[in-house]
């Protein structure tokens, strides 16, 4: 470390020494007088002596005591910098992580990791030279520039004093990327990064800039809801599923998981959790209408984080699942009639809807009909039509992803197909995928059966016709069908929810354009339109809780929940591995800054003052 001045323009300042000594080498100018006495001539000459310059020079203490009491006027008008080696740029951007694990408190009552982090910032601010600059980034699922460079601490106080922690995961990569594109424009080599480590420990993101990894102490013991779902059973009942995480360091404790509905208790149990244990629990509720479900974990412990302990669960009304399939498919509709909560189209009297669960078909016309999961037989959807042609000759699957929720319990061993898919020249995998497609069964010139999801919609494509196959004649056919089934109730939520997590609200239908109030926690606020298609979508939830959905006549409420395993465990990263095998470690201590010495130097010319002031008043006394 060593000083510096970072303003230089202020030391002409010392030319007003000159002056200064000046004034006391100017002798007296006397009156000519006339006297009785020689006598008095003796007075006159220690006068002379007195009054030559280098006398006085020398004996005057009070010109020195000016002198170095305008020295260190002038020493601090220059600004003096203690400098340190870690921190020696001109501009400086700091990455804050405001994830929910910041979140967490170091004992009850005590101080968040965010808080933590602030402390170390505001450190850097107070002590920030003239000639350097910070930019502040806070990041957590996504990254947000706070302020560009500057040194006005003003404008850097209000930016750091307004930070919240945000209850969702923590991600890197964005923090990163937004940091190497501020580089562009404003170049700098260092970065600092004050977090608690709890991200992904690796990232594929080349640096180009070193990184100062600060680590904030960890937070206390902490438990809390990892995961919260829901199943209809056959009955009509739901199941809500209940998991309860622990920071690694947690100690055993106790704690109550309680189930509330319109404000009432209907299910509540009390469990131990030790360390590294992840309980689950499951409780029945007889709802048939829709209902809004809060799960609440009571600890009866230590518990640092308080964003953890709660989940909600948006139960859908009981209703049939409506699937359409045309007449034509005659083996399609018998396989569907034999599974109940099913309401079949078209109908005896040929009655039709306008939008359906679930749509089964060979005709490109009905594709055009709204479907939350569309299954196609023998349609070579319009995009694949370049990757893909049909040939009339027999084969036979070679593979298919067994573990596929679609496939689950189908097999197509022995099954002939009287067309093979042939792949084009430059048709792979990876161009499959490109295109959003999954291939689910391979055969030995070109895919089968692919999938690709859509927002909210499912499209699965048997690209051969099983009515052209032996497929319908094997007992895997009817089993495929009621895949089908399932991944439409899951699609429309009526056999499985699960509670939304913070982030992004999920899609809500909604008349198409209208104007919509969206009110949350923490004074959250916003207005938005639904989309031509009747739905509000991209909604932000950036904390835990409910947000209700005002569009005049009527009003919806949705939770956010954290459900995060990581979050919850409070884990942070020893060190960060980015591509080439690069590694930061983190350092827990607070990192050497510049030091502002001009206020040091300001105090040391007040004491001087006093200390000329008392040296004059004590000659006066004397004299």
């Amino acid at each position: 470390m060593f000083p510096t001045f970072t303003a230089l323009s202020s030391a002409w300042l010392f030319l007003l020494t000159i002056p200064l000594v000046i004034f006391y080498f100017l002798k007296l100018r006397r009156p000519r007088q006339v006297i009785p006495s020689l006598v008095l001539w003796r007075q006159v000459l220690a006068d002379q002596r007195v009054n030559s310059p280098f006398q006085r020079f020398k004996r005057n203490i009070l010109l020195l005591l000016q002198l170095l009491l305008l020295a260190l006027l002038i020493l601090a008008a220059m600004q003096p910098v203690l400098r340190r080696l870690s921190s020696n740029a001109t501009r400086l951007p700091v990455l804050i992580d405001v994830s929910a694990s910041m979140g967490a408190l170091d004992k009850p009552n005590g101080q968040s990791r965010l808080d933590a982090a602030k402390a170390r910032v505001r450190e850097l601010i107070d002590n920030l030279p003239s000639d350097q600059e910070v930019s502040l980034i806070s990041f957590s699922k996504s990254a947000r520039r706070l302020t560009g460079f500057t040194n006005n601490k003003t404008e850097l106080r209000g930016a750091l004093a307004a930070l919240q922690v945000e209850d969702v995961p923590g991600e890197l990569d964005d923090a990163l990327r937004l940091a190497q594109a501020i580089s562009r424009t404003a170049p700098f080599d260092r970065v600092w990064l004050i977090s608690d480590g709890n991200f992904p420990a690796r990232t594929q993101f080349e640096l180009s800039f070193e990184i100062d990894f600060q680590r904030v102490a960890p937070a206390g013991t902490n438990f809390g809801i990892t995961a919260c779902s829901a199943r209809r059973s056959l009955n009509g009942q739901w199941e809500v599923f209940v998991q309860i995480g622990g920071s690694l360091e947690a100690e055993s404790t106790t704690g109550t998981v309680e189930l509330h509905e319109s404000g009432q208790v209907v299910g509540s149990e009390r469990v131990t959790l030790a360390k590294g244990s992840a309980p689950r629990m499951s409780f029945r509720i007889g709802a048939t209408e829709a209902a809004s479900i809060e799960v609440r974990y009571v600890p009866e412990g230590p518990d640092s984080l308080a964003s953890d302990n709660a989940a909600w669960l948006q139960l859908p009304a009981a209703r049939m699942l409506s699937v359409q399939v045309p007449e034509s498919l005659a083996s399609t509709r018998h396989a569907i009639t034999a599974i109940e909560g099913v309401e079949l189209y078209p109908g005896a009297g040929g009655e039709r809807l306008s939008g359906y669960d679930l749509i089964i078909t060979d005709n490109e016309a009905d594709l055009a009909t709204p479907a939350r999961v569309i299954a196609t037989y023998g349609l070579i959807p319009e995009e694949l039509k370049p990757l893909v042609t049909v040939e009339a000759k027999p084969c036979q699957a070679i593979d298919w992803r067994r573990d596929h929720p679609l496939l689950q319990h189908v097999s197509f061993d022995d099954v002939v197909f009287s067309e093979t898919l042939q792949n084009a020249p430059d048709a792979t995998d990876t161009r499959f995928r490109e295109l959003g497609y999954e291939v689910l069964v391979d055969g030995p010139q070109g895919p089968l059966l692919v999938d690709r999801t859509e927002s909210e919609q499912l499209r699965v494509h048997t690209l051969f016709h099983p009515d052209r196959s032996t497929f319908v004649y094997r007992v895997g056919f009817p089993v495929f069908v009621s895949n089908l089934v399932q991944a439409a109730l899951r699609t429309a939520q009526l056999s499985e929810v699960n509670s939304a997590t913070t982030g992004v609200l999920p899609p809500v239908p909604m008349a198409a354009g209208q104007s919509v109030k969206v009110e949350g926690p923490g004074n959250f606020t916003r207005t938005e339109t639904t989309g031509t298609d009747g739905k509000l979508t991209g909604i932000p939830a950036p904390r835990v809780g409910e947000y209700v959905l005002n569009d005049g006549p009527s009003s919806l409420r949705i939770g956010a929940s954290l459900l995060s395993t990581s979050e919850t465990s409070l884990a942070g990263v020893e060190q960060i591995e980015f591509a080439e095998q690069l590694k930061v470690s983190a350092g827990t201590a607070a990192p050497q800054i510049d030091r502002s010495l001009w206020w040091n130097v300001a105090l040391a010319a007040l004491a001087m003052l006093v200390i000329e002031w008392w040296w004059f008043n004590r000659r006066a006394v004397r004299a």
